[in-house]
């Protein structure tokens, strides 16, 4: 089983050690974001990259994310400039205002770094974690001659991502524990994974929503972001399917929702419903659980909800619809990447 340690209390110093040692071994670890879980590897150890896209079933063609760290603004940019080309000023302005946070930018890659995490592009997705545990993790690395943490989300590919030690636990637990240490660091406070703008046009592209807003965003750069198209560089996240859980997801609004328990009454399956309106329903075999009004929340939450939803083998998850607002548009993707 793999080796889970406490990197909350008084041994993280200790459980932040022995990362540093299994990463530079060419080891994995699974290391908790302020987004999800990310099983992490030195993102220069092309044979270590190999062991992340093994482990996950990940193609090895699907691009990683490349965490970097750094105790001050000066550190943080030698990273930068360690795996990247080049960084337009439109890039440095969304870094200056999000950085550390849950934002990823696709940047020309230098080529001579990180080939095997960048998927073969000639680009290559930076993201500066906001959660102190990665970022003591990263600063520890640095120490020790690890520029950047090449980590996916720490789950078999295309499933549930994790936001939880135990959920990393039960999607990897398998592998033994010279394969695989797990710091745990608690839940994840953002819950889904960063959002991620393509940095290596003349302006910014959006790739993937989070919970940061196009507003947010757009007010940082000081001009629009253009929608995804097909010159956008493959990146972590959007293929059509991913996020699934082992029952068919299905979103439906709250009309029929309701329309459809009504229709099945006492006769419905199992089944298990994800919802924000009031529901009413007369089978004990349905499994109801509310999601939050609040976007945030909900995004915190939503893949430990599907999780537990998942966890009582329905035949399907039925999800109400998130509103079509710009402040659900990341828990909107998840939602519809999961259902596909």
């Amino acid at each position: 089983m793999a080796l889970i340690l406490d990197a909350q209390g008084p041994q993280r110093d200790a459980a932040i050690a022995a990362a540093v040692v299994r990463l530079r071994a060419g080891g994995l670890v699974a290391m908790p974001t302020e987004t999800v879980y990310g099983l992490a590897a030195d993102a220069d150890q092309p044979e270590a990259v190999a062991r992340i896209f093994a482990a996950k079933g990940r193609p090895s063609d699907h691009p990683l994310i490349v965490h970097i760290g750094g105790a001050t603004a000066s550190e943080r940019e030698a990273a930068l400039t360690y795996y990247a080309a080049a960084a337009p000023d439109f890039a440095r302005a969304l870094m200056a205002a999000f950085w550390p946070g849950p934002l990823t930018l696709i940047l020309p890659r230098r080529s001579d770094v990180a080939q095997a995490a960048a998927g073969g592009q000639a680009s290559i997705g930076l993201r500066c974690p906001a959660h102190p545990v990665a970022q003591a993790l990263l600063v520890s690395c640095r120490a020790a001659g690890i520029w950047g943490l090449a980590a996916p989300s720490a789950n078999r590919f295309g499933r549930i991502s994790p936001t939880h030690a135990a959920h990393v636990a039960a999607d990897l637990g398998c592998l033994a524990d010279e394969e695989l240490l797990i710091l745990d660091g608690g839940a994840c406070p953002v819950g889904i994974e960063s959002t991620i703008i393509d940095c290596t046009r003349d302006e910014p592209v959006l790739l993937r929503p989070g919970t940061l807003s196009r507003k947010q965003l757009e007010h940082a750069l000081g001009c629009s972001l253009r929608d995804r198209d097909a010159a956008a560089p493959r990146a972590s996240g959007t293929l059509a399917s991913h996020y699934a859980p082992n029952a068919p997801v299905r979103l439906l609004d709250a009309a029929q929702l309701q329309t459809a328990l009504d229709l099945l009454g006492a006769q419905a399956p199992d089944l298990a419903v994800y919802h924000r309106s009031p529901l009413r329903c007369a089978c004990p075999r349905v499994r109801l659980r509310r999601m939050p009004d609040n976007p945030q929340a909900a995004a915190q939450e939503l893949f430990a909800a599907l999780r537990e939803l998942d966890a009582a083998q329905p035949r399907f998850i039925w999800v109400e619809r998130p509103p079509a607002d710009e402040a659900w548009d990341g828990v909107r993707d998840r939602l519809q990447r999961a259902a596909a």
